[in-house]
């Protein structure tokens, strides 16, 4: 498995969203309308892909969320590559670039029925907060944070 880091006009970055798009449509149908403008990633220059034998088949970002924090966004792994520990690969390497580019914490929202992803994140050492910024009152969402300087 490779790793590259890019940015969000990468080709195989836009793929594989709209894969995680489509996914989160078929789990939350039309409550996933709310969820489509906290999750733009146009200009991001903080991306993580992985790959198979040259097939992108995982992906996540980071974006600034205060002058300490960047929120994780985007994670998703292709159906037929999950449970292998790509999303562990992802999510290592966004928290080592947002480490060397100066942040101290990590905050996420995942969803109610992404269980699995919430036990990556809690595996990982996340703990669940209070909803933040524009999950506040959501109700299918879960928020999530890690100090990553220890």
């Amino acid at each position: 498995m490779q790793i590259k880091r890019t940015n969000s006009n990468d080709i195989d970055f836009k793929n594989l969203i709209k894969s995680l798009d489509n996914e989160l449509s078929e789990t939350y149908g039309e409550e996933q309308t709310k969820y489509n403008k906290f999750n733009k990633v146009e200009e991001i220059e903080t991306v993580v892909l992985a790959y198979q034998n040259d097939t992108p088949i995982g992906c996540g970002c980071i974006r600034k969320y205060d002058n300490d924090t960047i929120e994780i966004k985007r994670m998703f792994v292709q159906n037929d590559y999950r449970r292998k520990g790509v999303s562990k690969l992802v999510l290592k390497e966004l928290e080592s670039w947002a480490i060397e580019i100066g942040y101290k914490k990590a905050i996420l929202e995942t969803g109610i029925y992404q269980i699995n992803a919430k036990g990556l994140y809690s595996n990982n050492g996340y703990k669940q907060i209070d909803n933040f910024g524009q999950y506040i009152g959501i109700q299918t969402s879960i928020c999530m944070m890690k100090n990553l300087i220890k």
